[in-house]
């Protein structure tokens, strides 16, 4: 073994090709992390969607990170299991979703839960259900901050359908829920674009809260305006990758300073030509939505490159002189490490001393744990 982080003990590996977590590294993230508010934990809910494990969710609670957020049913169940004490499925519920939703909230009655709406009909149909199943129901408005995915337009009269949601039997109106993973370019250009939508929601939200008499909760942003939403008060901010960190926000959000902490590890199991090596981590091991250029970035050697991908091969060319055998051990980092952590039934937890120790069930990647 070399001084290299990633290198793991030969004689922990299991077969390839597996997702590595450093347990080290994921401390130092989520510690980053909260140096990043100043030590204002309060101003934290995290994503769950990259790691869904619920290992995280328990090392999250060893720093007083009590709320999270969440995409799916099975995340909310997974961080109602461990116990996550305050818990926002920022997926609107419709269809059998909301039946599901139901039966969470009945089953774990002593944990706060919250969820998003972005139009009226939704809004009534909880009401309806919350009235039957006598609950009332915490409600954030989804606001469309520019990225056309879900919500109700920032520019829109959003605060008529704020105020008619407040007037709803068995609804509690907590807030607006924001999201603009759409902002790209530079910290200033994303904390210049944020800000400025930003303002214009405040704005109109300060008028909605005079008119209600008291204030309203914030719940806004990803991992790409952070730096400007770890500053607004009364704000919670919802980064999720932090944690594993990967290609994509080392290259593209630099000022934030994670490490990567997730690892793909194959094996060379063939050479087709002299200058060609073919690995394990198909597209069934990596996330593969990207360009091949996109998909994982190879920590042993930089001179190795993706030319071809199939479901089970990757072939890389190998454009330096250090020559490899079969059976050699290939180090990478996905370029889209939330979706490949998604492959994974399990990941192997490896030690300051470069072994594995331990092995953690990635539960919700599935669709449905029980409910």
């Amino acid at each position: 073994m070399g001084n290299n982080w990633w290198e793991i003990n030969p004689g922990t590996r299991i077969d390839t090709p597996f997702l590595a977590l450093y347990i080290d590294r994921i401390r130092y993230n989520i510690e980053h992390l909260i140096e990043s508010v100043n030590g204002d934990i309060q101003k934290l809910r995290p994503h769950i969607k990259t790691h869904k494990l619920g290992e995280v969710l328990d090392l999250f609670r060893t720093y007083q990170i009590n709320k999270v957020k969440c995409a799916t049913i099975a995340e909310v169940e997974l961080c109602a299991i461990h116990n996550v004490p305050d818990i926002l499925l920022a997926y609107q519920p419709t269809g059998l979703k909301q039946k599901r939703w139901i039966t969470l909230l009945h089953k774990y009655s002593s944990l706060n839960f919250s969820t998003i709406i972005d139009n009226i009909d939704t809004a009534n149909e909880l009401s309806e259900l919350g009235k039957n199943y006598n609950l009332k129901l915490n409600i954030y408005l989804d606001i469309n901050a520019g990225m056309d995915r879900t919500g109700v337009n920032f520019k829109s009269n959003w605060d008529n359908l704020a105020s008619a949601i407040t007037q709803l039997p068995n609804i509690n109106f907590l807030g607006l829920h924001i999201y603009d993973g759409h902002l790209k370019g530079t910290v200033e250009q994303r904390i210049e674009e944020a800000s400025d939508t930003f303002t214009q929601i405040k704005n109109k939200l300060f008028t909605l809260e005079r008119k209600l008499g008291h204030k309203l909760k914030i719940v806004a942003g990803g991992s790409n305006t952070f730096p400007f939403y770890a500053t607004q008060e009364n704000v919670e901010s919802s980064p999720g990758t932090f944690v594993f960190w990967d290609i994509n926000y080392q290259t593209n959000l630099p000022e934030q300073q994670f490490k990567p902490a997730a690892v793909l590890v194959g094996t060379i199991i063939s050479k087709p030509s002299e200058n060609t090596l073919c690995i394990d981590i198909g597209y069934k091991s990596v996330a593969s939505e990207n360009p091949l250029d996109k998909r994982l970035t190879i920590l042993n050697d930089n001179k190795l490159v993706p030319i071809s991908h199939s479901e089970e091969h990757l072939v890389l060319e190998n454009k330096g002189n250090k020559q490899y055998k079969l059976g050699d051990t290939i180090y990478a980092i996905p370029y889209h490490i939330c979706p490949t952590c998604a492959l994974y039934e399990t990941v192997q937890v490896v030690n300051t001393q470069q072994e594995i120790y331990n092995q953690w069930i990635v539960l919700a990647r599935n669709k449905k744990i029980s409910i």
